[in-house]
């Protein structure tokens, strides 16, 4: 049907203009008057044939463009990673770590736990309440394998298992996160591991040390988090822990292989349960969730005597559970975002082969003495994301 033999039923002009459908119908507007009119459509079933060939094309050009970005951003973290990859090996080949451990005569009368949870190695924080970079960090590091230690010396303990919980570095993956990094990816990776050797240096001076990690929801490369082992040892957490493994693989330090998410080591004739925390445990209901976790165990005939995790910075220690708070202390989402307001902390026990077991909180916001040697080139901040992060905002102002 042609617009301009059809007359507008107002001002009887001719020459009408198609303006969609109705029901069936041609919805047809006058070009005069602006008057909308309806006739019935000739060939409906053509206009049926090249709309559903419209919705068609339509739908494969979204797919296509969904594919090509998908693409693109594969390709763009594939990139980085081996750029990390590849800076992270020339890192490691300029500077050389001492290894040198001890092997010393081993007693399961009771053996320690010291959790290192939730410790976001190159976060950078700047509030009048709490500071942290990698010099902080490592001085509450120091600090908390010192106390530890006293605290496992007074069970005479000569067996202790360093279980990483979760989140050793910070995650990068949103603008405010990557404003918050104190360096680049590659240099964290290696103070992280320079600390954390001195870390199991430290302990080994007086213990014999197992050496066990889970991966954190933080940690991860990608965006997507999974629970299958592909996604899970995409992680920073696990690069880590295979790093350190690689620099102890001829001493007497044991790293205990197991799920990357989740891990059963027996310690002093108990089952402990590690893991991080995130999605399997509840911050609402969180003595149900464990029960839950430590039922399904069950069901696999294995009994689980203790579970420690993290995630949620905030420390608890309880009969059946612990869950350890972070090395950062308060931040500017957990302030600002949250409305909470927390101290620096990690937890350690001690397992007794009689069943029974202790643990302490150990209060690291306010460290006591040096911390560990790190390469303070490695560390230097990002002046961008610093600037950034100490940028003043005047939020409200009074005027009188």
């Amino acid at each position: 049907m042609n617009g301009k033999e059809l007359i507008c039923p107002a001002c009887y002009n001719k020459g009408l203009f198609k303006h969609g459908f109705d029901r069936g119908y041609q919805r047809w507007e006058c070009g005069t008057c602006g008057r909308r009119s309806i006739h019935p459509i000739e060939d409906l079933d053509m206009v049926k044939a090249n709309s559903r060939l419209a919705k068609q094309k339509q739908n494969l050009q979204d797919l296509n463009r969904i594919e090509r970005k998908s693409f693109r951003e594969h390709a763009r973290v594939e990139n980085a990673i081996s750029e990390y990859t590849q800076r992270l090996i020339e890192i490691f080949e300029s500077n050389k770590l001492n290894t040198l451990v001890k092997k010393h005569k081993s007693n399961n009368k009771a053996v320690g736990v010291i959790q290192f949870s939730d410790v976001h190695f190159n976060e950078l924080v700047e509030l009048e309440s709490n500071k942290y970079d990698f010099t902080v960090a490592s001085k509450r590091c120091n600090y908390f394998v010192t106390r530890a230690i006293d605290y496992f010396k007074t069970a005479k303990v000569k067996n202790v298992v360093l279980a990483l919980t979760g989140d050793l570095m910070n995650s990068d993956r949103r603008l405010d996160e990557l404003l918050s990094m104190a360096t680049n990816r590659s240099k964290a990776t290696f103070l992280a591991v320079d600390i954390l050797q001195q870390v199991i240096l430290h302990l080994n001076q007086h213990f014999n040390l197992n050496v066990l990690s889970v991966s954190g929801n933080e940690s991860r490369v990608k965006k997507d988090w999974g629970w299958g082992e592909v996604l899970a040892t995409d992680n920073y957490d696990y690069t880590i822990f295979k790093t350190l493994e690689y620099l102890f693989k001829n001493s007497a330090v044991k790293f205990i292989e197991g799920d990357p998410l989740e891990i059963v080591v027996q310690v002093a004739g108990q089952n402990l349960l590690c893991l991080h925390g995130n999605g399997s445990i509840k911050r609402t209901g969180m003595e149900s969730s464990v029960q839950q976790i430590i039922g399904r165990y069950g069901l696999k005939g294995i009994d689980i005597d203790y579970v420690i995790f993290g995630h949620v910075h905030s420390a608890r220690i309880s009969d059946n559970f612990s869950r350890s708070s972070s090395m950062v202390g308060s931040n500017d989402y957990a302030e600002k975002a949250l409305n909470l307001s927390g101290r620096a902390s990690q937890n350690c026990y001690i397992f007794y082969n009689n069943g029974n077991r202790d643990g302490i909180k150990i209060d690291l916001q306010n460290p006591v003495g040096d911390g560990y040697n790190i390469d303070e080139s490695l560390a230097s901040y990002n002046a961008k994301s610093a600037a950034k992060v100490n940028k003043g905002e005047t939020v409200f102002k009074v005027v009188i």
